[in-house]
């Protein structure tokens, strides 16, 4: 029988190593990359996806760790592509999520970090250097939030109903103005500020109830997926896929609240 699940030894050894890199990334950035940086745009004249030196210095700094802790393993990196190898182990790295918000000064931006075993994100880490935070999950069914050297475990809002839940939503120039008129039922819900994976992490806290997004690339979203299942969460893509391959992504707490938004996604999904 193929092995698809891990022991909970491995998850210790891949959590622990987690969480080790977390409070390095955040002395790595402070010691080297909190100075003025330069801005580039990568999609020069066909709209704009800004990268700086310290999204590279970041994934370089990652890579190193993982390297030298798992050599045999691939390494998938938003900058730096895809170094392949044998191995059913690959870590995916956004090493600045949230670019935008790193590049005007907002604290919201993250490094993300998912463990992968044959293509299935099974340990995440979302670490924000400047909010002196970090979320991770140590197996299945356990995740929890560390700030200012206090762990916490953490789950989402189970209770939340669609008439009191906190929707958070961006389209990020990904729907229309006429498609977004099919679903007036989440534009006027969409009353929480939304804030790359910072939404997605407070939704695993239980302080939001629903995160919607559109046009997730991997190295988005799957640091996210094991913290937000083993925080009992349930994240799907809008058509209910599996969301390993990213794109539009919505998670919500409970099934019957997932199904109701779903269902008024429908003429956008």
């Amino acid at each position: 029988m193929a092995v698809t699940k891990l022991k909970s030894s491995d998850y210790k050894i891949y959590s622990k190593f987690l969480d080790n890199l977390a409070n390095k990334l955040t002395s790595f950035y402070y010691s080297k990359l909190n100075k003025p940086f330069k801005v580039l745009n990568k999609l020069k004249g066909r709209g704009y996806d800004p990268v700086t030196g310290a999204d590279k210095a970041f994934e370089k700094f990652i890579s190193k760790e993982i390297k030298k802790r798992f050599p045999n393993h691939q390494i998938i990196g938003e900058e730096f592509g895809h170094k392949k190898t044998k191995s059913d182990f690959s870590w995916v790295i956004d090493p600045i999520d949230g670019t935008r918000s790193f590049v005007i000064g907002n604290p919201t931006w993250s490094n993300l970090i998912s463990l992968n075993f044959k293509g299935n994100p099974i340990v995440g880490l979302a670490n924000f250097p400047v909010l002196k935070k970090y979320y991770l999950n140590t197996s299945l069914n356990t995740a929890f939030v560390s700030e200012n050297g206090k762990k916490r475990k953490i789950k989402v809002n189970q209770k939340a109903t669609f008439s009191n839940m906190k929707l958070s939503a961006a389209f990020h120039g990904s729907l229309s103005l006429n498609q977004q008129k099919k679903i007036p039922q989440i534009l006027k819900r969409m009353q929480f500020p939304c804030a790359d994976a910072l939404s997605y992490s407070h939704f695993a806290e239980g302080k939001l109830d629903i995160v919607i997004q559109c046009g997730n690339k991997i190295w988005d979203i799957h640091a996210l997926i094991p913290i937000i299942k083993a925080a009992g969460g349930i994240v799907t893509t809008w058509r209910n896929y599996n969301p390993i391959k990213a794109g539009d992504i919505i998670c919500s707490p409970n099934k019957t609240l997932h199904n109701k938004i779903l269902k008024i996604l429908k003429p956008v999904s």
